[in-house]
């Protein structure tokens, strides 16, 4: 039985899509659909003293964009400001020296103006640091076309040899269940359920970026995101 899942790529995501990667053999980047602003396509929360804040990263994008064609408006120096705000909160993690490689590698070491390849690389670079594998593949590649009621997931898990397709809860309202069924495709629904770690800062907040977990807790990150105490 091979799994797949499909979610669109997010800026440095939260740790319930690492647990959606470490369940599947194949974990495909959706990112030949509409793009959505004020969404976690370029933005995330990292925990301060002061509450939760946005990093945001700055897009130049138009009505019907794909999320796969949107470019990064690279005349503020986002990476700069992303780099310091992350280091400047959470330098003082007991797991930030060991981890801090993660930032040089996104914000120093490279310039990005595609917001789709800085979402697919991050999300890579913190899936191999938390001992994740599996088979990466953009859904832009395949192109291929169906109706969001499930047909075009269908047509991709064919296309990619599998038939175990783990979707998030969100999803639940719009999947035509039936067409899965019909194609002997199983259908299941990942639950984000996790145990509360100690953050920096309280009160506790689990919907924020994954590198929160990562600098907290070390190399028990991956027990934590598999919901093990």
């Amino acid at each position: 039985m091979n799994k797949v899942a499909m979610l669109q790529p997010n800026y440095i995501p939260w740790k319930g899509v690492f647990d959606l990667i470490d369940q599947v053999d194949i974990f495909v980047f959706y990112d030949d659909v509409q793009y959505t602003k004020r969404d976690w396509r370029n933005r995330n929360k990292i925990r301060t003293a002061n509450g939760e804040t946005w990093l945001s990263v700055p897009v130049n994008s138009s009505r019907g964009d794909l999320i796969c064609d949107v470019q990064i408006n690279n005349e503020s120096d986002w990476q700069k400001k992303h780099y310091q705000s992350i280091k400047t909160n959470y330098s003082k993690a007991q797991f930030f020296s060991e981890s801090s490689y993660i930032l040089d590698e996104i914000y120093i070491n490279r310039k990005w103006d595609s917001l789709n390849e800085l979402n697919i690389y991050t999300t890579k670079l913190i899936a191999s640091h938390l001992g994740i594998e599996c088979t990466w593949v953009k859904s832009s590649d395949l192109n291929i076309q169906g109706s969001k009621d499930g047909e075009k997931i269908i047509k991709i898990c064919k296309e990619l040899g599998c038939d175990y397709f783990i979707n998030g809860p969100a999803s639940k309202g719009f999947m035509n269940e039936e067409r899965f069924k019909k194609e002997n495709i199983i259908l299941n629904y990942i639950e984000y359920l996790y145990p509360e770690y100690k953050q920096l800062h309280e009160p506790f907040n689990h919907y924020v970026t994954v590198l929160d977990l990562i600098f907290c807790c070390g190399p028990d990150s991956i027990n934590k995101i598999r919901n093990k105490e």
